[in-house]
């Protein structure tokens, strides 16, 4: 087949001019117009490629000027309107411009300037992923890479088509001049192309796609299957053609109308049956196929006992689908009957609802919508028109993400809820690129910042700049379909603040905001950690023990590891009272009056309740948690140093009461009236953003409430953003409650992230 021939559009792809047709119906004139405009951009964009293209080889080592010309024809072949094929010659121009949107948009127009770039810019990021990946990566990462890459451009449909009448004229040429055709290029057309070019009902293109990469792949199978047929494809078309008038003209002749359509089914969909069904050549019944189509059902029935009358039926081999229609609604009568030749020839019989149903409903809608006001063969798009161009766009994007969920495996489920969920699936993400050709899928909306996240996490957190196409942008710029982003990175270093900041925009995906969340909570974690391993150190240099394993002193004090021991004590949850004790000898139990002056309030009920405060008693109250009136109180009885006075939630006291429970003692606090104005000390850790004057605002916040200071612990943790600040402030109270309105107003103070009471 000669790269060039221009076969008769029949099928689905005749049923594209007529629809064409009748869109532009309501003005013939400014159809007919925007048609001699179209051919004159056709005529102009050929003289304006030709000396640009001639004698220039593609990377296929096809001649560029031919490969245009051949590109045109298949669009030609299909319906396409003149403005579209003119783009076919200005794409491949392009290429050997300096400047070629600016050159095309003034020549041409931005229409025509979009197409070529956006079209240039998929070709070129495939041939660079084929060379980038050659010889080192499965055939399955390229595949799906294609895919994505027409996805991400997709959103103008003349890319896509360009696409599919380029990747069909290479074809051709490799099968006319016999060079050997890539098996890469082959399999891709089989498993990416062709599934493309059959959900959109471009059928004309689907099966010649099939079939030479069929050819390509598999040439012995290809030749077998071809020498079982025992004709050639022209043959088969002459012989189909023959029973097609023979029933034209017998359902003419009872007064049924009916369209005909014959046409043979290609080599590698008769493969397919029989490698599926495990049938012989012979079993094949609808290697030459006939479609009827009719006006209604009775129409249906009618043209099938014609059908019999006219031509021998094959026993066994009628379906009726429209009594009892397929699982996914498909309707149709199908019968195989006997040619005059005895050959078998199986007929489908539908009304045009089903046959539109059955082709998935694509090329019967399809339209081309120029930039601007143009539509179909630059017909103005108003109206009624323009609504019906909208509905055949959504209908191709809805098939487009339908394709995509058959490559990957997913069943599609059917009906409108299925449709406007794939509609909002393909709003709702985007695909760039990395300047390796890597297809990368985000959230729509996302920045270079989640790019960064979605390629990398390390390099997410050292990402300090971006390119987008070639030209330095902001971090928070919004990413659009089809862009080339490059990331600039340093050699070290951690996120910034700013990025978890919904209203600066920098962050769009949970995902890389999780990523941002989970660094800083690192960070402070290993300021904790450090705190905490500096404090267990001084304790065990003051006893003279450093020559203890950390790990073994961890798990005497029933910790998994060292690091865990730290964190709690870091985080001041973990006395270092309790590593003092398993350090020092153990003291024999004093005898039970000896020690400790107990005195039990009376009327206090069963067992009797310490009572805090009272003379009598050795108390003390707990420095874990730092316990003031009215918190829920316990007691633990200590060894030698009297009662132990925690808060109730303390993680200290819940620890002991677990080992030691008969040590626990209830405990409530006093009433007598010097004890009300006692003062305690309770600890309030503060997180905030370091910045100069930063203590000084606290400590003016706890003056205003009139809370006396008596201890303060800062430590800083550094980043990029300036560094986080971990403060803890030991205050006086008389009344635990005071401590809500305190926090409140630390929590205005400008930088302060978080306040609470230890």
């Amino acid at each position: 087949m000669k790269s060039g021939a221009i076969t008769a559009p029949q099928g689905p792809a005749a049923i594209v001019q007529l629809s064409g047709a009748e869109l532009a119906a309501p003005d013939s004139s400014q159809a007919a117009e925007a048609d001699d405009n179209g051919r004159s951009a056709l005529a102009r964009a050929r003289a304006f490629a030709e000396p640009l293209l001639a004698g220039q080889r593609l990377d296929t080592g096809e001649d560029a000027l031919a490969h245009a010309d051949g590109v045109a024809a298949i669009l030609q072949g299909i319906g396409a309107a003149p403005s579209m094929r003119a783009a076919a010659y200005l794409v491949y121009a392009g290429d050997y411009l300096q400047r070629p949107e600016e050159m095309v948009a003034k020549a041409f127009g931005e229409s025509y300037a979009s197409l070529v770039v956006h079209t240039r810019k998929l070709v070129q990021i495939q041939r660079a992923a084929r060379e980038a990946q050659a010889g080192h990566e499965q055939h399955a990462h390229q595949t799906e890479r294609v895919r994505k890459m027409l996805l991400a451009f997709s959103r103008d449909l003349r890319v896509v088509l360009l696409r599919l009448a380029s990747r069909l004229q290479t074809l051709r040429w490799y099968a006319s001049s016999r060079h050997a055709c890539p098996a890469a290029l082959a399999l891709e057309t089989q498993q990416v192309f062709a599934p493309l070019a059959n959900r959109l009902g471009i059928w004309q293109i689907k099966w010649e796609l099939e079939d030479l990469a069929f050819r390509f792949l598999q040439p012995e199978t290809y030749r077998q299957v071809a020498q079982q047929l025992a004709q050639t494809r022209v043959e088969r078309e002459r012989s189909v053609e023959h029973v097609r008038r023979q029933l034209v003209e017998a359902l003419a002749a009872v007064g049924l109308k009916a369209e005909v359509q014959g046409r043979p089914k290609h080599l590698y969909s008769i493969w397919k049956k029989m490698q599926g069904k495990a049938l012989s050549i012979e079993q094949i019944f609808d290697a030459r196929a006939l479609r009827v189509i009719v006006a209604d059902v009775p129409a249906c029935y009618a043209a099938l006992s014609r059908v019999h009358e006219l031509f021998h039926p094959v026993p066994g081999e009628y379906d009726d689908y429209i009594a009892r229609p397929k699982a996914n609604g498909y309707q149709s009568l199908h019968t195989v009957v006997l040619g005059d030749d005895h050959r078998p020839v199986e007929v489908q019989i539908r009304t045009q609802a089903m046959h539109e149903h059955a082709e998935h409903g694509v090329a019967a809608h399809w339209a081309y919508k120029e930039a601007g006001t143009k539509g179909y063969a630059g017909v103005s798009a108003a109206g009624d028109f323009e609504e019906r161009v909208a509905e055949a766009r959504k209908a191709v994007l809805r098939q487009l993400l339908a394709w995509e969920r058959d490559y990957a495996g997913q069943a599609a489920q059917g009906g409108a809820g299925a449709q406007a969920g794939s509609e909002a699936a393909f709003d709702d993400r985007i695909y760039v690129f990395t300047p390796q050709a890597t297809v990368i899928e985000l959230t729509a909306g996302a920045t270079p910042v989640d790019f960064a996240y979605a390629l990398h996490t390390d390099l997410g957190h050292r990402c300090r700049g971006a390119r987008v196409d070639g030209v330095m942008v902001p971090l928070n710029t919004p990413l659009a379909n089809g862009q080339t982003v490059e990331v600039i990175a340093t050699k070290e270093g951690g996120p910034s603040l700013d990025w978890l900041n919904a209203e600066l925009g920098y962050i769009k995906g949970q995902r890389a905001r999780a990523k941002v969340r989970a660094w800083f909570n690192a960070q402070a974690l290993s300021a904790t950690v450090a705190r905490g391993r500096e404090l267990v150190e001084k304790l065990l240099q003051r006893e003279g023990r450093t020559a203890l394993k950390l790990d073994d002193l961890a798990a005497q004090l029933g910790f998994k590891g060292a690091e865990a021991l730290f964190e709690v004590v870091g985080k001041d949850e973990y006395s270092l009272r309790h590593i003092e004790n398993l350090l020092r000898p153990s003291e024999p139990p004093a005898p039970e009056a000896e020690g400790i002056a107990l005195k039990r309030a009376r009327g206090g009920g069963e067992g009797g309740v310490l009572v805090v405060g009272v003379e009598s008693l050795l108390t003390q109250l707990a420095r874990c948690c730092r316990p003031a009136p009215p918190d829920a109180i316990c007691g633990y009885v200590t060894r030698g140093k009297g009662v132990a006075i925690h808060r109730s939630n303390c993680s200290n006291f819940r620890h002991m009461a677990e080992q030691q429970p008969d040590r626990v003692i209830p405990v409530a606090w006093g009433d007598a009236p010097k004890d009300r104005d006692a003062a305690y000390p309770v600890d309030v850790v503060v997180e905030a953003a370091d910045r100069p004057g930063l203590l000084r605002d606290i400590s003016e916040a706890f003056s205003k409430d009139k809370l006396n200071v008596i201890g303060v612990h800062t430590q800083t943790v550094k980043d990029v953003g300036g560094g986080t600040a971990f403060m803890t402030f030991t205050v006086e109270v008389t009344d635990a409650n005071r401590l809500a309105a305190v926090l409140r107003v630390l929590a205005q103070v400008p930088g302060v992230r978080r306040a609470r009471r230890r």
